[in-house]
């Protein structure tokens, strides 16, 4: 009865807290929010300063008073107190200007986290929720939540293969019958090709380049294929030998190179599950196709690269980025969904 007087003045909201980037879908709304996991807050008082782009923008030029951080690493949470400012930052932000609404937030929410991690750490994210105001707050794992956001029938008696790259880990899992029949969560996504390509620029050309510099490279030039046309880039960064600013050239090749150390045992892992599995599931998946979905996903030939060496279609969709986000609000628009998926529930 409480939950339906409290759903008249809060809105749920569906959370996919992501390593690199946060997307919150507002029921009723759609998707509200799509901004970088960042929160910046003054050292000493731990005042928060700006979240999400705002704070994005202050990686790498903040004053001795002032600390940009990233507070999830590897799809877990590394700085509670900072995880959970973000979220009461987002709760607060939504419920402001709603007609007719007070500005108080106490919604219920759901999150996408990683398949595999700890039971502190499902609490860890669990606990930070409710810390900012969620009135309940719902776990899910993120390869079931973007199976079921791109629409996968994740509850028939089919075998249905996902692999969500994200920005902190890489989920590879076969869905039946609601559950996750074999699964595998690698720390290897996103982050680590954008570390490949800092690393690589620097051991070649002597430059340091940033993080958010590396991330722009691999969207703009990366490819885990040759490409028909080679591409180029112009990048800046700083000479380690004189301390200058310093440009140079780099090829879409060269990026090819730096990120395979991440490509090629991601692309193993695929085929070693599809080792595991029940022979059952696998006439299924031969059929149906191998679904990636996350940001990491849409890198250039990757699809390509894991269709050749299993010897099977593979399918980016459309919305790999929103996957998770999306059967996220889909779960939690359905009372029967949200109890058929065994997401941990908690209530303050």
């Amino acid at each position: 009865m409480f939950d339906s007087i409290w759903s008249l003045f809060t809105y749920d909201l569906a959370i996919d807290l992501g390593t690199s980037n946060t997307r919150i879908y507002v029921l009723g709304k759609g998707i509200a929010f799509r901004e970088p996991t960042v929160v910046a807050r003054h050292k000493k008082t731990k005042e928060v300063l700006a979240v999400g782009e705002t704070a994005q923008k202050m990686i790498g030029k903040t004053p001795a008073t002032i600390e940009a951080i990233e507070p999830l690493h590897n799809g877990v949470i590394a700085d509670f107190d900072a995880t959970r400012d973000l979220l009461a930052y987002y709760f607060k932000k939504t419920h402001q200007g709603s007609a007719g609404r007070p500005l108080v937030a106490k919604p219920k929410v759901i999150i996408g986290i990683p398949s595999g991690v700890t039971e502190v750490e499902r609490r860890a994210i669990q606990d930070a929720a409710l810390s900012a105001g969620a009135r309940k707050a719902y776990l899910i794992e993120e390869p079931m939540a973007a199976a079921i956001g791109i629409g996968l029938p994740v509850e028939e008696a089919e075998g249905v293969l996902i692999v969500n790259i994200g920005g902190g880990t890489t989920q590879i899992a076969v869905i039946s019958l609601g559950g996750i029949v074999v699964e595998r969560s690698l720390r290897l996504a996103g982050k680590k090709m954008d570390e490949s390509i800092i690393n690589h620029v620097r051991l070649k050309h002597s430059l340091l380049l940033g993080e958010r510099t590396a991330e722009q490279i691999k969207i703009e030039i990366g490819s885990a294929q040759p490409l028909e046309k080679e591409k180029h880039a112009i990048v800046r960064g700083r000479d380690l030998e004189k301390g200058l600013p310093k440009s140079v050239k780099v090829s879409s090749t060269e990026v090819r190179e730096a990120i395979a150390p991440v490509v090629r045992p991601l692309v193993e892992s695929v085929v070693s599950i599809l080792e595991e599995m029940p022979p059952e599931l696998v006439t299924d998946i031969v059929q149906r196709g191998i679904q990636l979905c996350g940001g990491g996903a849409l890198l250039a030939g990757l699809d390509q690269l894991i269709s050749q060496e299993v010897k099977m279609p593979v399918y980016v969709d459309q919305k790999a980025e929103d996957a998770v986000v999306l059967g996220c609000h889909k779960v939690l628009s359905s009372k029967n969904l949200l109890e058929k998926m065994r997401v941990t529930g908690g209530l303050r």
